[in-house]
């Protein structure tokens, strides 16, 4: 047997994985969160990365669970500080992501879940390119999403137009995304999202090859 084969005789195989980034955007009212709720509930060990915002808190939202609500003036320091791993103004509020806690689990080889806007999809993309992947919910008309908003009851008629306009302004973005689903089915929808999570999850971007050498027995 020649040095080359005894050589390759002692080769281990072995993969070394951080954890990846899952971008999950949508219009509003298309059923995201609902949709993150589910995926997360199946796969308990992904992390979902609770955002800071400057807007205002919802009846329903809990402080430190939906997002950490802070003040314009905590916002703009966390920005000096170089906090966030993407920030952006949407509606006339500001709304980031904390870099160090997506970057400790990811670290530790643990999935995170970011649901954000197009443009902080595209900075998280443009730092972490083979650690993220990006997803947009679409739903299957404009008059389905327009209903679903209206029969939220949360909002006036002016923060629906406020959101409509965003959505049309998103639809330019759309494209820069890895993945398309459309919210028709929401069971199928949830499905789609699932295969996405692991398909990438076996991609060979998150994955590290590195290869130690055995010990043969005689």
């Amino acid at each position: 047997m020649s040095d080359i084969i005894k050589f390759f005789e002692t080769f281990e195989f072995n993969i070394s994985k951080k954890g990846h980034i899952f971008v999950i955007s949508g219009f509003s009212g298309v059923g995201k969160g609902t949709i993150i709720n589910r995926i997360l509930q199946n796969n308990p060990n992904i992390y979902f990365s609770i955002s800071y915002t400057t807007r205002q808190k919802r009846p329903t939202e809990i402080h430190g669970k939906d997002y950490f609500f802070i003040s314009k003036e905590e916002f703009k320091e966390k920005i000096l500080n170089d906090d966030f791993l993407e920030w952006a103004i949407v509606n006339e509020e500001f709304y980031g992501t904390s870099k160090t806690q997506v970057l400790e689990k990811i670290e530790n080889k643990i999935d995170v879940i970011l649901d954000i806007d197009v443009k902080g999809a595209i900075q998280v993309k443009s730092k972490l390119p083979n650690f993220t992947t990006l997803i947009y919910i679409i739903p299957p008309t404009g008059l389905e999403l327009l209903n679903r908003l209206k029969n939220r009851k949360t909002e006036t008629e002016e923060q629906i137009l406020k959101r409509i306009t965003t959505s049309l302004t998103e639809i330019n973005y759309i494209n820069a995304y890895d993945y398309i689903v459309i919210n028709d089915d929401l069971e199928e929808c949830i499905k789609q999202v699932q295969i996405i999570i692991e398909t990438q999850k076996l991609s060979s971007k998150v994955s590290t090859l590195y290869i130690s050498k055995r010990i043969l027995k005689e």
